[in-house]
């Protein structure tokens, strides 16, 4: 059905007199209803405050930047997580260390040997292996060195991702890298890539970032 508009706003079904309020309406032309709808959708078609897209419907995200139309914000993408670094412990034979550390009556292997070993948080003691001491470290010397002690030294990670040396009391010293002084029972020494704990009388450990 055809229908006018009246000067006061209302549709009338009559061309000359609004037949709601009867004010005159003249020669004004036919309001399509269709057209009607059309426009007042379009006026109140609402866009995307970041970024300008049409919002689709009632859409919560905008289809083009993700703008959450409920909390007013752009999701943010949490960044991945980071992926724990694994460190490996080369035990060696040591001779410049060996004869630094000049334990009388001990002498070096004559075919020095090293291994590469994992180190698995949170914790590593280096030590001797022994049944009846009771103990079972995760770096156990009993067969390389005779200068290290049952139980020697720890090493732990902190909750900061960082490896900690300890000295266990041991009965000749835990040293790292150049320094002249051992670590004294119970101090705890914060390691780094490419440092070098000295134990026993010959064996040098260096851990490795990888």
């Amino acid at each position: 059905m055809t229908t006018y508009a009246c000067p006061k706003g209302h549709e009338s079904t009559t061309d000359d007199f609004c037949d709601t309020c009867g004010a005159k309406i003249g020669a004004a032309a036919p309001v399509a209803p269709e057209s009607a709808a059309v426009a007042a959708t379009a006026a109140v078609k609402e866009t995307c405050p970041h970024c300008g897209t049409p919002r689709a419907g009632s859409g919560r995200f905008c289809e083009d930047c993700g703008f959450d139309h409920q909390t007013g914000k752009v999701p943010v993408l949490a960044p991945p997580a980071p992926v724990a670094a694994s460190w490996t412990a080369t035990v060696a034979a040591d001779r410049e260390y060996f004869e630094a550390n000049g334990i009388e009556g001990v002498d070096f292997p004559d075919t020095p040997v090293s291994r590469t070993l994992t180190v698995q948080p949170p914790q590593v003691r280096i030590g001797r292996g022994s049944t009846s001491a009771g103990t079972a470290p995760e770096i156990d010397l009993r067969d390389d060195d005779p200068g290290v002690s049952h139980n020697h030294a720890l090493l732990t990670l902190s909750v900061d991702g960082i490896w900690l040396l300890s000295d266990l009391g041991s009965t000749n010293g835990t040293y790292l890298n150049d320094e002249q002084k051992p670590l004294s029972a119970g101090q705890s020494r914060n390691l780094a890539g490419g440092d070098r704990i000295h134990v026993g009388a010959w064996t040098t450990i260096t851990l490795q970032r990888t």
